[in-house]
């Protein structure tokens, strides 16, 4: 258990902090009123964070057991308009009794510091318009995107927009001997 005056250490996530995670993104998903919506397991968590190539990434803040009490799960996202790669934070969780710890704050300027070691131009996040944290992502300079209105395909609709798909062309083999170069064709 973290007291408010221990500050919390940040690290990137382990095999090992796996469970931790996934029962802290159940809370998570209680605390925003959706509990039947999350799924998540072990396996999936572990299998999205540790293969040869992983797309998602994942830091959390310990206490002094080296227990997680907080993480940030995100993935690289990609600005056309700045030509640069940046952070999507996917979510951000502190445990209530580890809430005033400085946790959520050093997890954020963590993900912020791998922006500005890699030259990516934003860090960006979601966050449910009733969650009181819109005060504490101000004091840190955040501001909302309201200018924008995010949209999502799933279930149904995502499942019939896919049946409109039309297949790429194939190509033909590349004759044996040969391989194909920068997209000639053999």
């Amino acid at each position: 258990m973290t007291s408010p005056g221990t500050a919390p250490t940040i690290r990137p996530v382990r095999p090992e902090d796996v469970p931790a995670v996934v029962a802290m993104v159940h809370e998570l998903a209680a605390y925003e009123r959706a509990p039947e919506q999350c799924h998540l397991t072990v396996e999936q968590l572990h299998a999205a964070l540790f293969p040869s190539a992983p797309a998602l990434f994942g830091h959390v803040a310990v206490d002094a057991a080296d227990a997680p009490v907080g993480f940030a799960l995100w993935f690289l996202n990609f600005s056309t308009w700045a030509g640069v790669h940046g952070i999507y934070l996917e979510d951000l969780y502190v445990r209530p009794d580890a809430r005033g710890t400085g946790a959520g704050r050093q997890l954020l300027a963590t993900l912020a510091a791998i922006c500005v070691e890699r030259g990516y131009q934003r860090l960006d996040w979601w966050m449910i318009n009733w969650n009181p944290a819109a005060r504490f992502y101000a004091s840190i300079g955040a501001t909302p995107m309201d200018e924008w209105t995010p949209y999502r395909l799933a279930g149904a609709a995502l499942r019939e927009l896919a049946t409109r798909a039309t297949p790429a062309p194939t190509r033909p083999a590349a004759r044996p001997g040969r391989v194909p170069h920068r997209g000639d064709e053999a």
